[in-house]
């Protein structure tokens, strides 16, 4: 039996877009709203996948530490990272490309959630999806149907846009 869970976390950060073509280069925020899809294979004693605690621990928990009220940017982006950089306190996420909500979701799905999936001890459990919800009329989501082929894609893509 599969059983799928999800567990929102809300969120605001700032960021902008290097290269791009519009309002977006320039430095703006967003109340962000994250979706994380956990699937299971069996149901514990109680009828539960996980309990829905254990999940926003650890998803809150890491983009409570690391995105929420702080600024994420491209490593590559050093104009806006110096910029940053002069105002104390700062809060500055590198990410290893353009922080698109279709980055996000990407990393999320497969840098964070795999590490944070592992420290759960009882459970075979495992992220098949993320959304990220840029605004209330736009999302990005990736999914384990999906997601490798839309992540290579896209990574060639922003190398190659970035170089040419």
């Amino acid at each position: 039996m599969n059983v799928t869970v999800m567990r929102q976390v809300k969120f605001c950060a700032g960021h902008r877009l290097l290269g791009h073509e519009g309002k977006c280069a320039n430095f703006h925020g967003h109340n962000y709203v994250v979706q994380f899809h956990v699937n299971g294979k069996e149901i514990d004693e109680l009828g539960r996948v996980v309990d829905f605690q254990v999940i926003n621990q650890l998803f809150k928990g890491w983009i409570d530490e690391h995105w929420d009220h702080g600024f994420l940017l491209w490593s590559e982006d050093d104009n806006a990272i110096k910029a940053l950089e002069q105002v104390e306190p700062n809060r500055i996420y590198r990410m290893p490309y353009n922080p698109t909500a279709e980055n996000m979701a990407r990393y999320l799905m497969y840098e964070i959630a795999p590490d944070l999936m592992s420290t759960v001890e009882g459970y075979d459990l495992q992220v098949t999806k993320v959304v990220v919800w840029e605004t209330e009329n736009s999302f990005a989501e990736v999914s384990v149907d999906n997601a490798r082929a839309q992540a290579d894609a896209m990574l060639e893509h922003a190398h190659r846009s970035r170089f040419e």
